[in-house]
């Protein structure tokens, strides 16, 4: 210890305070011990002074040692607090140390009180720095969480960019390419009746074939991008749309129940959409289902969606993968916005995907 310690000392008696200060001095604790025996010195001493340590009588006339270890607790809930008593029974202690003292010294045992000083400082020090520690890593996450949903409207920007660009660019140069093949090869069916090249003719058709299939590649490759239907009609025609192609795709017959919200942010649209396709992913993936039931529906100020199978059903050691990045998408995407992801699975019996998501109010 490099210099004196603020110690604020609560007891009622003179020859038991210099006693205290003494014992410190011979046991090598440095201290500058500020006395106080009532309660209104008591506080204001706390109320006007920061203290390394606290120690109190357990039995001051007007005021117990627990209304004491009360006040120091809202006024200094770092410091700690030691009793240095003589009457301190062992349910009394017990009971003080529940309610925060660092520990208890009896009067009759003196030599104690050093080390317990020491201890009770190392003590401090170390949950002030847990504490810094963990305000650290907090604000850590909440950076991490800040970036990952930077990150979620990047690539959904990215997504629209490119999705409109493929859509207004290159489907119209396929499109006019696709007017110019029919304009061919309607010019060379009509020289003189008969087709002067049937292998130009046949390979005008093939590369009409060719375009076509291509430009529905652009428009699938586009919707898979970003969906119109989400940012011309909503969240609930978006979330019909899926479900038409996910039927048509897998045969799984679906039965829903969609609920319009009054209000919906365009970021909580899209992580719900997002969170929705992941799940049926999922289901077509692993589920081995034929049915599904799905609810949209707004309770509270929060969007519910419930995605129900009757498949094999999800194990618990599968729904605590942390290797599953589909289950982490979903639930990180919910996260950004204040809400939650939780999976219920039963084997034999089907797997309940419930995502809750509050809804923002309008800007």
């Amino acid at each position: 210890m490099h210099k004196p310690l603020q110690v604020l000392h609560l007891e009622d008696h003179r020859e038991d305070a210099e006693l205290v200060q003494a014992m410190l001095q011979v046991q090598g604790v440095p201290c500058v011990i500020t006395w106080r025996k009532t309660k209104s010195g008591f506080e204001e001493a706390l109320r006007e002074h920061r203290f390394d340590v606290i120690l109190s009588d357990y039995t001051i006339p007007g005021f117990d040692g627990l209304a004491a270890l009360k006040f120091a607790r809202e006024k200094a809930p770092d410091c700690p607090l030691i009793f240095v008593s003589g009457t301190l029974g062992e349910e009394a202690a017990i009971e003080a140390l529940k309610r925060g003292a660092t520990d208890y010294v009896l009067k009759h045992r003196p030599a104690r009180l050093a080390e317990a000083v020491r201890r009770a400082l190392r003590e401090a020090a170390d949950k002030v720095e847990r504490r810094q520690a963990e305000a650290e890593i907090k604000r850590s996450q909440e950076q991490l969480r800040a970036l990952a949903a930077r990150l979620q409207a990047a690539r959904e920007e990215e997504r629209t960019r490119i999705s409109r660009e493929m859509h207004d660019g290159l489907g119209e140069m396929l499109t006019r390419l696709d007017v110019n093949l029919v304009l061919m090869r309607k010019l060379l069916e009509q020289q003189g009746g008969q087709p002067q090249s049937p292998e130009l003719l046949e390979k005008v058709a093939e590369s009409h074939s060719l375009v076509s299939g291509t430009a529905d590649l652009v428009r699938n490759l586009c919707t898979e991008l970003r969906p119109a239907v989400l940012d011309d009609l909503g969240l609930v025609p978006a979330l019909e749309w899926q479900v038409r192609q996910f039927q048509a795709r897998t045969n799984i017959r679906c039965e829903t129940r969609f609920e319009e919200p009054a209000f919906m942010r365009n970021e909580q649209a899209t992580s719900v959409f997002r969170i929705f396709q992941e799940i049926l992913t999922n289901v077509a993936r692993h589920s081995q289902a034929s049915k599904l039931r799905i609810a949209l529906e707004t309770r509270g100020g929060e969007i519910f969606l419930e995605v129900k199978d009757n498949g094999r059903g999800m194990r618990p050691e599968q729904m605590a993968d942390s290797k599953s990045l589909g289950l982490l998408g979903m639930r990180e995407r919910a996260s950004l916005l204040g809400g939650a992801v939780l999976i219920d699975g039963q084997p034999g019996k089907g797997t309940t995907v419930s995502v809750r998501v509050p809804l923002g109010a309008p800007a």
